[in-house]
């Protein structure tokens, strides 16, 4: 059984758009629309380079206890204009309800413009695992041991 995630149109929202919707039968995302408030649907929102902002959707969702959904970068947008997320993926925990909204920031070297209706990220849909935490005296040996950062190499 596959998990339903409810969706709450806001009240200003243009319910002429779609809903987040896969656009292939083989995609893990599911679309999300800007969908902006009337005074702001013909002007849209225009990124200007390194500037970040918060793009409406128009939904609320419940996510179904144990399941995240997760909110990413749509590849087409990040590649052709910079056009990407600051927190990628951002978190929509199963107990929130309030607006969803759309962080994003432009890497581009020009202006970016999101028009009302444009497909601004994607949404995966996935199980959360909860661990427990436990403070310990000592913790086991790896071949990697206290390596960080890069310290696995670049190539094979």
């Amino acid at each position: 059984m596959r998990p339903v995630v409810q969706v709450l149109w806001e009240d200003w929202a243009d319910r002429s758009l779609p809903l987040p919707a896969y656009q292939t039968a083989g995609a893990a995302g599911a679309d999300l629309c800007a969908n902006f408030p009337p005074d702001a649907r013909e002007a849209g929102l225009t990124l200007a380079p390194m500037q970040r902002a918060i793009c409406p959707t128009g939904v609320r969702v419940a996510v179904p206890e144990g399941y995240e959904m997760q909110v990413r970068p749509r590849s087409g947008l990040a590649s052709r204009h910079g056009i990407t997320l600051p927190n990628t993926p951002g978190t929509i925990d199963s107990d929130y309800r309030g607006p969803l909204g759309v962080s994003l920031v432009n890497l581009g070297t020009e202006p970016y413009t999101i028009r009302h209706g444009d497909r601004v990220a994607q949404v995966v849909v996935a199980p959360v695992v909860q661990a427990g935490f436990a403070v310990v005296e000592a913790l086991d040996d790896t071949a990697r041991g206290t390596g960080g950062f890069g310290s696995t190499g670049l190539r094979g």
